[in-house]
């Protein structure tokens, strides 16, 4: 009997720990080969971050997760199995958001650390959010050749009493 993963929200946390995981992988291939721009709007507590997380996983390229899914099935069909793409994760759980100070903090970090993981920290200038935000994308762009993947995660947390006009 595996064990149920309650309130656990990463993808590899699951498949590496013997959690039992319910295969909608073939949903995420449909989404990847349909289309760019996705808004997903589920109710609380309903899996978005773990389909995030999900998702994560499989732009990276970490097919070893995902063996025995259905979606190792369906990528190893293709001529080039297994792309990696630069993944942009911003995750708004837990931050402080009801300053336009507060929000600017946690967006930069996510900036500046996706920068730094990727080692191309010295391409990242300037003080304005929107021109670091292009000069993260063109870098990643250069660096890999694929184009990023921006996944955000909890925006729900957006519908506070934000008054940043």
């Amino acid at each position: 009997m595996r064990k149920l993963p309650i309130g656990i929200q990463s993808f590899e946390d699951i498949r590496t720990n013997g959690y039992l995981y319910v295969d909608k992988t073939e949903y995420i291939w449909n989404l990847v080969e349909s289309g760019k721009v996705y808004f997903l709007s589920r109710p609380r507590r309903f899996g978005k971050s773990l389909l995030i997380s999900t998702m994560e996983a499989y732009f990276q390229g970490r097919h070893e997760l995902f063996s025995g899914l259905t979606i190792e099935t369906l990528e190893n069909k293709r001529k080039n199995p297994w792309t990696h793409y630069p993944v942009v994760h911003f995750s708004m759980a837990g931050g402080q958001y009801r300053t336009k100070q507060g929000l600017v903090n946690i967006l930069s970090d996510v900036i500046v650390s996706t920068a730094v993981q990727y080692g191309i920290k010295e391409k990242i200038s300037g003080d304005d959010l929107a021109v670091q935000f292009r000069q993260l994308i063109r870098a990643l762009k250069e660096l890999t050749g694929n184009g990023a993947v921006i996944l955000v995660d909890e925006y729900d947390i957006w519908k506070g009493n934000f008054q940043y006009m």
